[in-house]
Formats: structure tokens, C-alpha cells, sequence
């Protein structure tokens, strides 16, 4: 959600009003209307490849959601359609294609989800995260991935006064998402709950899931002094800006990391669709921005080893920050806002 909030934002800020079609059940059912806008919600399932059954009735419903979608768009008068790659996409961009609506694609991965595979060629403009093989077109625009005014405002003198970090102290950022990386979480507590030294804080993000276990150990610790644990925070940008280093799963936090010049330890989520988290953090390792650890290779000792030759070396760290903030491209959202409006502005 955050790349169609962040898209969102940039055209109601030009004058344009904005409404979600959105999945019920999913975070874009609370998400949206805390930010201020509107959403319509479909009945919709993500398709299981490995359970046909599940896979089919999945397809059933998005076969079904297409008039409905159809419908809530007419009443919406909308004058175009802005698909962000998840479940609603395909419905609502076989909606617009019939209603003769302009289109566009947004993908923020290494390569096509299933929805923006099957629309891209009939799309208006698809606007990519990356460079992606064959993709190529009068259509096509790599805009990097849209990300929100909260990670690019971020005041890193604020957010360590709300965290309690001293301005020269070294702090790790642990980003556990909103459900919980679960080798993340509990590598991360094992080897810094204790840690040795003690020379960095540590802001440990860990998702709702785990947070009950992690409390517990890390209230165990003799000394947990300079580790704060958080089960859910709602402004990243503050933890970002925050911390010289982050350990991470490499989905969409990639581009937020980047935003804000930070070096990483990216731990891909072996189970992502089409691999595209190992395709992520391999795009910031090549870069010098960060070090690529496998799922199954991380342990404590690993993760600890890994933290301290890069915050203990302040040469690397500082390589490594400046190699991520030229991988930035904070004006994402914006231009693909500008492809929006231009799209509109030739329909009128």
C-alpha cells in the first residue's frame, strides 16, 4: 500500500481526487482511510500455485469482480485507473480496459507480478521499480518505486530524541515487518539482547507475531539496556532515519533504505513469489549498499559478526550509506504522478 498511498498523496496535492478499489480483509480495508481517502472493497483471494483448488476459486472470484469493479469505478467517475500490482489489479485493469479508461501499471519488484503480466502490453504507461528484461516500449517508464512523504521527511535529530539515542552513538534499526520475519526476530534478540560491548543501540521493529516471545527474552536479559522493542511501528521513517544500519527482509524496504542513505543487512524471504526479495537485495549488494545474508545462514553469531565489522569500521559504513543514497529516487511518486496527469490531461 504504501507506494499507491505515496502516488495518492502527489495527485490530491495537484487537485486530484483519489479513491482506493481495494481487497476486503486486507490492510488497504484500515490502511486507506487513515489516510484520508476513500475505498470501495472486492471480495478477492491471492492465488495459491501450490493448492489448484484454492487457485481456482481465486480465479473465480477475480473473473467475478470485474463487473463489480467495473460498477464501482463508473460510480466513482473516475477518468483513469491506477493498478499497484496486488490482488485488485487484475479486476480493476480488465475494468478499465473495457470502460476504455486509461490505464496505468505500477510494479515494484524485480519482475511482473501476475496481474500487471497479463495487462501490461494493453497498458497506457507501466511504471517500474526497476529495469526489467524485455520490458521495454513507448509505454514503459522506470520511475523507481513511490515512496512515502514520512520516510523522505524524516528528521533524524527528532527521531533520536524520540528514541532516546545520543546524537554520536551508532544505532541498528531491526525491521521485523508488520507480521514478523521470524529467523529476523529471534537472530536479532539472541545476539543483541546481550551484545558485547554494548557500543550501538539497537530500535527492533518485530511485527505482531513474535513480539509476545521476544519481550519475554529480551526481559530475561540481565542487561537489555540500549534495545528498544517495539511490536508495530507506525512511522518508519522515524526508525529509518534513526539508525546507521538496518537488518531487514528485502521487499519494499529497499527503496525506504535507500531514501534515506542507509547501509543494510538484507535477509531475502527465501518463500517470496518469483524470488524477487533475492533479486531486491541483490540489487543494493552489487551496489556496495549492503550484505546479502541467505535465510538459512542466519544465526546469531552470523548476524552479530556481520553488524560489528560494519558499524565497528566507520570507513565501510560511510561507503556503503553513500552507495544507498544514489540508489534513492525520491521523486518516484511524483513521477508517476506526472504520467497520471498527463494521461488526463490528454483525455480531456
Amino acid at each position: 500500500m504504501v507506494p499507491a498511498l505515496a502516488i495518492a498523496d502527489e495527485l490530491r496535492d495537484s487537485g486530484v481526487t483519489v479513491s482506493f478499489l481495494g481487497a476486503r480483509g486486507r490492510l488497504e480495508a484500515d490502511l486507506v482511510p487513515k489516510a484520508g481517502y476513500e475505498v470501495d472493497l472486492l471480495d478477492l483471494s491471492g492465488i495459491d500455485r501450490k493448492n489448484p483448488l484454492k487457485a481456482a476459486r481465486a480465479a473465480i472470484q477475480a473473473a467475478a469482480a470485474v463487473p463489480k469493479a467495473r460498477k464501482l469505478i463508473k460510480g466513482r467517475q473516475a477518468e483513469l485507473v491506477v493498478g499497484g500490482g496486488g490482488f485488485v489489479a487484475g479486476p480493476a485493469g480488465v475494468a478499465a480496459r473495457q470502460m476504455k479508461l486509461p490505464l496505468v501499471l505500477t510494479e515494484a519488484d524485480r519482475h511482473l507480478g501476475l496481474a500487471n503480466r497479463l495487462l501490461a502490453r494493453r497498458a497506457d504507461r507501466l511504471c517500474l521499480a526497476f529495469e526489467i528484461e524485455g520490458m521495454t516500449g513507448a509505454n514503459v517508464r522506470v520511475t523507481g518505486r513511490p515512496v512515502g512523504k514520512a520516510v523522505l521527511n524524516a528528521d533524524r535529530e527528532k527521531a533520536r530524541e524520540r528514541f532516546g539515542i545520543l546524537p554520536d552513538a551508532r544505532c541498528l534499526l531491526v525491521m521485523g515487518g508488520s507480521q514478523g520475519a521470524r529467523t529476523v526476530n529471534f537472530a536479532a534478540v539472541e545476539a543483541l539482547a546481550e551484545r558485547p560491548g554494548r557500543d550501538f543501540d539497537v530500535i527492533h521493529v518485530s511485527g505482531s507475531r513474535d513480539y509476545p516471545q521476544l519481550r519475554e527474552r529480551l526481559d530475561s536479559a540481565t542487561n537489555g539496556d540500549g534495545y528498544t522493542l517495539l511490536e508495530y511501528e507506525p512511522d518508519m521513517g522515524d526508525g529509518i532515519a534513526a539508525s546507521d544500519l538496518a537488518l531487514a527482509r528485502s521487499g519494499a524496504s529497499v527503496f525506504e533504505l535507500a531514501a534515506l542513505g542507509r547501509a543494510a543487512i538484507l535477509v531475502p524471504y527465501p518463500h517470496a513469489t518469483g524470488d524477487h526479495q533475492t533479486a531486491n537485495a541483490q540489487w543494493m549488494a552489487d551496489a556496495g549498499a549492503a550484505v546479502l545474508v541467505p535465510d538459512a545462514d542466519l544465526d546469531a553469531n552470523r548476524l552479530l559478526a556481520e553488524v560489528n565489522s560494519i558499524l565497528r569500521d566507520p570507513a565501510r559504513l560511510e561507503s556503503m550509506s553513500k552507495a544507498s543514497g544514489a540508489l534513492a529516487r525520491p521523486q518516484a511518486a511524483a513521477d508517476v504522478a506526472a504520467e497520471v496527469l498527463a494521461l488526463i490531461g490528454d483525455e480531456q
